[in-house]
């Protein structure tokens, strides 16, 4: 992921909570917000120190950051994405975060194909 497709500002994170829609599974909470203008989509992680040390944080990330390279044709280009972590994606595999990252963000309707 480029660093232009990232959500860096706390700003930015404010509008996309505050303004955006939600959508949740057991492993993750996807927040997205509509931008118009915007040519590519931005992603921003937040993955909690509650979630493991800093070791397990940055794997979690990782293997988000590579699911969503993955499915990067599939997502809607003008729209700023939060991903939260929850605690049972602790545990989980690269194989079954991109899936219940697949899952959540079907059931937000942001996948070009269903």
């Amino acid at each position: 992921m480029k660093k232009r497709q990232r959500v860096k500002k706390n700003e930015d994170f404010q509008k996309v909570f505050k303004n955006g829609k939600s959508f949740a599974n057991r492993q993750f909470v996807v927040y997205f917000l509509m931008k118009e203008g915007q040519t590519e989509f931005r992603i921003g992680l937040s993955v909690s120190k509650k979630l493991g040390n800093a070791v397990t944080r940055n794997q979690i990330k990782r293997y988000i950051r590579q699911s969503i390279h993955e499915l990067k044709d599939e997502l809607k280009p003008n729209i700023d994405y939060v991903i939260i972590a929850r605690q049972p994606a602790a545990t989980m595999d690269f194989h079954d975060v991109k899936q219940s990252l697949q899952h959540v963000l079907r059931i937000a309707k942001v996948l070009k194909k269903t």
